[in-house]
């Protein structure tokens, strides 16, 4: 007499592991979704103190209040040649952020950003930072007066 296993109770070993591994597979694309957005939500909070170290070193952010390229426009806080640190965050921001969208503001006494999130928080879906402290989730990518609204 053979021993061994059968067909059929290695197709049901099969299945089962089938079974777990997709159950794996979805929980951790939720986990890396959530975490995309706790490192911009990190991310922008950072960039608000290197924004607060460019201001107090050249007494403005910079800009005309436009949109502004959030990692290229010169004489703003967004400079790459004055303030690299703040660039750096925010291309990092922009990358985690999947593309899905970020905006810049700069003025002269204000500055805000804003990023998309993968996952919204209490229906809002943009993470946004100003000049005046404010941080926190939004539910427009746009700013009034320069600021998150």
């Amino acid at each position: 007499m053979k021993k061994g296993f059968t067909l059929i109770e290695l197709l049901v070993v099969i299945a089962i592991i089938g079974i777990l591994s997709s159950v794996v597979l979805a929980s951790l694309n939720s986990a890396r979704t959530k975490g995309s957005d706790a490192a911009v939500q990190s991310g922008l909070s950072n960039f608000q103190a290197q924004a607060a170290l460019y201001y107090s070193s050249n007494s403005t952010y910079g800009g005309t209040g436009a949109n502004v390229i959030c990692t290229s426009t010169a004489n703003t806080v967004f400079d790459p040649s004055a303030d690299a640190q703040g660039v750096a965050i925010m291309a990092n921001v922009a990358s985690n952020a999947n593309n899905h969208g970020i905006t810049c503001n700069a003025s002269s006494t204000s500055y805000a950003v804003n990023a998309a999130l993968s996952n919204p928080i209490s229906g809002k879906s943009y993470w946004c930072v100003d000049s005046n402290s404010f941080s926190g989730a939004t539910s427009s990518s746009g700013f009034v007066n320069g600021l998150c609204q």
